[in-house]
């Protein structure tokens, strides 16, 4: 833990969010067309009309801010998988809805052959739902109810099975392979600001959740038969944990496409600034989520410029190295 006291923890979120700010002003300015400081200031303090400023009010704005949401809200659920699953490993992933919500897209478009942008976000939104629900349901089955174990292993089972489903529409259905080919790499380039709008009172509920349960994550990490001894109701927290993750990962995968590797990145990070402290943790998460996927995606832009790389692959880039340490440590302390 870098960070000892409340204080210095406190000057360290302070310091995090003026990253933050920074990394989306970066965002505004840089890519194939590169624009000025100045410009940026004054696309949201004029009404003047030109070509460089219509880029940074209908791409770049939306971008920037689709961006800060998303990478915070898959590092909130990461963090809350985590917390309740006791696993260092746990993300979005291992609740299957980075499949689930791929599948019912490529579904919806193979039967439907066109899908409207607004309507892929609800419908890949709905499948992530139905994947957790599905997980989170197999894993409370029997008399120990839910537990990391089960929970690890309905989550990898329900993955894999619509991971394969989805594989097997795309080889049948080339129409669903050219439509959301691009998607199902994770990124926020095209997307505007009807996503965010349309989702964020889900996303909202969940931040807002998330905060508040914080201390009852600090208690339910020490042991479920501890945190029963001092008068937790467990069940109720882990359920509500459960519902938080669809409305952050579902949300956010429902924005951005199924993009990996940040909610098992930066709750690590947070846990190293500031302990195992889930009212600390999960602000740091917040603001770090959006710092990673803002500079995974500014550097997507330079990568095969003029075109451009999914920002998902540039979190596997990152993330890959990273998830093979926290692996290998795991290993070995077993």
């Amino acid at each position: 833990m870098v960070l000892q006291s409340n204080r210095t923890k406190a000057i360290g979120f302070l310091v995090s969010v003026v990253l933050l700010v920074i990394c989306m002003g970066l965002s505004l300015v840089l890519g194939y067309t590169d624009v000025s400081f100045s410009d940026a200031w004054k696309a949201f303090t004029t009404q003047e009309q030109n070509n460089t400023l219509i880029v940074i009010r209908s791409l770049r704005l939306p971008r920037v801010l689709i961006a800060a949401c998303v990478g915070g809200s898959l590092a909130l659920a990461g963090a809350l998988l985590q917390a309740l699953t006791r696993n260092p490993l746990a993300s979005p992933q291992i609740f299957g809805v980075n499949a689930g919500a791929s599948f019912f897209v490529v579904m919806a478009i193979a039967v439907f052959q066109s899908l409207p942008l607004g309507m892929m976000a609800w419908v890949s939104f709905a499948g992530a739902a139905v994947a957790a629900t599905i997980v989170y349901a197999i894993g409370s089955i029997g008399k120990e109810g839910l537990t990391p174990v089960r929970l690890t292993l309905a989550g990898a089972a329900i993955a894999a099975l619509f991971s394969s489903l989805t594989q097997g529409i795309l080889v049948l259905n080339e129409k669903a392979l050219d439509e959301v080919l691009f998607w199902l790499a994770g990124s926020v380039q095209g997307r505007n600001l009807d996503y965010l709008q349309q989702l964020s009172p889900y996303i909202l509920v969940g931040w807002i959740g998330t905060f508040l349960i914080g201390k009852h994550l600090n208690i339910l990490t020490m042991g479920e038969d501890l945190a029963k001894g001092l008068g937790q109701k467990t069940a109720y927290i882990k359920l509500s944990a459960g519902v938080l993750t669809v409305l952050l990962s579902g949300g956010a995968v429902a924005i951005a496409g199924p993009i990996g590797f940040i909610g098992i990145v930066v709750p690590h990070f947070a846990r190293y600034i500031v302990g195992y402290d889930h009212r600390w943790i999960l602000p740091y998460c917040a603001v770090l989520g959006g710092i990673l996927l803002l500079l995974a995606d500014i550097s997507a832009r330079y990568i095969i410029m003029p075109e451009e790389v999914p920002v998902g692959v540039m979190t596997a880039i990152i993330g890959t190295p990273f998830f093979i340490y926290i692996a290998r440590k795991g290993l070995k302390s077993t």
